[in-house]
């Protein structure tokens, strides 16, 4: 049989009123030893409840499966191989439609040799 929280803290008001007197702790502070919560006299939020939660993470990733193998693993696999990949095509094909309206990327900038400049990496 457990004994109420509330029970706990009338008997520590009633014996440790007198211990109380000698130490600098405050009643808060000494409760929140025993009951191993964090003292926040002002109520300030200091995200802790959400902090000592379990993580997600390996509960999400477990709740997905595995990516076992796609067409590109595929394809650099086993090089000889033909495969059909729609989404592939599908896109190739919407790309191919845009350009032709002109609303394609833009060509790459070459150079006067007819190489292609590659321009440095800012970052």
């Amino acid at each position: 049989m457990s004994v109420s929280r509330s029970r706990i803290l009338d008997l520590m008001k009633v014996r440790l009123s007198k211990a109380l007197s000698k130490y600098p702790f405050t009643l808060s502070q000494v409760q929140c030893r025993i009951f191993s919560t964090t003292f926040n006299p002002t109520s300030t939020r200091t995200g802790n409840k959400i902090l000592r939660q379990r993580l997600k993470g390996p509960a999400v990733a477990a709740y997905y499966p595995r990516r076992v193998a796609t067409y590109k693993d595929l394809r650099a696999l086993y090089p000889g191989l033909e495969t059909w990949d729609e989404e592939e095509e599908d896109r190739l094909e919407y790309l191919a439609s845009r350009k032709a309206r002109g609303k394609g990327a833009p060509k790459k900038k070459k150079s006067s040799d007819g190489k292609r400049i590659l321009l440095p990496l800012l970052f």
